[in-house]
């Protein structure tokens, strides 16, 4: 098997302590799946200064493949983050970067690279709207993160070109988030699901709810807690195990994401 992340890269700039670290949710993925025992690539946008710099050379040395991407001169995207008892607080950021006047558009070189992974993964932070009905043509597997910032009109134009959706919906009583899976579904997504923060994460395949609790650990840090458990969960279910034991593989491989500064370590001081 072999997946690819295609969008938004950012650093995480812990204000408090001055220190910023890799992240952004498609570059996440690719770097989670690495650590998984899967090959990766990804694909996105850097900017020319220090935070792309610090990217660039984290993804080398994890040997993610990031032969496709495209740098351009500016600032590299940029979350603000606090901290709250181990749980991450965004509190600003650049919106992106370089990325918002040079977002992706896939050409014919880049959607014959792509077709040779078996799963691209995006996210709504990546600009790529118009990107995704390229990819579901491609003929692979298109997951999507929609995070919280989900529209019903979004997720009907989005959701018949992507495989996989999931979603934020912690702030949701279980028979919002069940109703709101459903929709999903029946925009054309064959796979929703709901993270839930401490309630855990539920998914939704049509016919069946299936539920997972979290494992609970004093976190060091929650950042990239539901990039980690989505990975982990997919990876483990497009390998051929049910949705029980993936589920609860997403959970494991979250609890240990917790233990770690970032989303996956890797900070140097700006």
């Amino acid at each position: 098997m072999k997946v690819i992340g295609v969008g938004d890269n950012v650093v995480d700039k812990y204000m408090y302590k001055k220190t910023m670290y890799p992240g952004g949710n498609a570059l996440n993925f690719a770097v989670y799946a690495k650590q998984l025992g899967i090959e990766s690539a990804y694909l996105g946008v850097f900017g020319n200064d220090l935070a792309a710099a610090h990217i660039i050379e984290t993804l080398k040395s994890l040997d993610v493949d990031i032969s496709k991407c495209r740098q351009h001169k500016g600032e590299n995207g940029f979350a603000a983050v606090d901290l709250v008892d181990g749980d991450r607080i965004f509190i600003g950021g650049n919106g992106g970067g370089v990325q918002k006047d040079h977002p992706i558009v896939l050409n014919n070189e880049d959607l014959d690279y792509v077709k040779s992974f078996n799963l691209a993964h995006s996210s709504i932070y990546s600009d790529m709207d118009t990107e995704l009905p390229k990819l579901k043509e491609a003929g692979i597997l298109v997951s999507y993160d929609f995070s919280s910032d989900y529209t019903d009109s979004l997720l009907e134009q989005n959701c018949p070109h992507i495989d996989i959706s999931l979603l934020s919906c912690g702030q949701l009583a279980n028979e919002e988030a069940e109703n709101l899976l459903k929709r999903v579904y029946a925009f054309g997504s064959k796979l929703a699901i709901g993270t839930r923060g401490s309630r855990g994460a539920m998914v939704f395949d049509g016919e069946n709810f299936y539920r997972q609790e979290p494992h609970f650990v004093q976190p060091v840090d929650t950042l990239g807690a539901g990039d980690s458990f989505f990975t982990a969960f997919i990876l483990h279910h497009l390998t051929g195990n049910r949705l029980e034991r993936s589920l609860e593989e997403g959970a494991k491989f979250a609890a240990k994401t917790c233990l770690v500064d970032g989303a996956f370590g890797y900070g140097i001081p700006f």
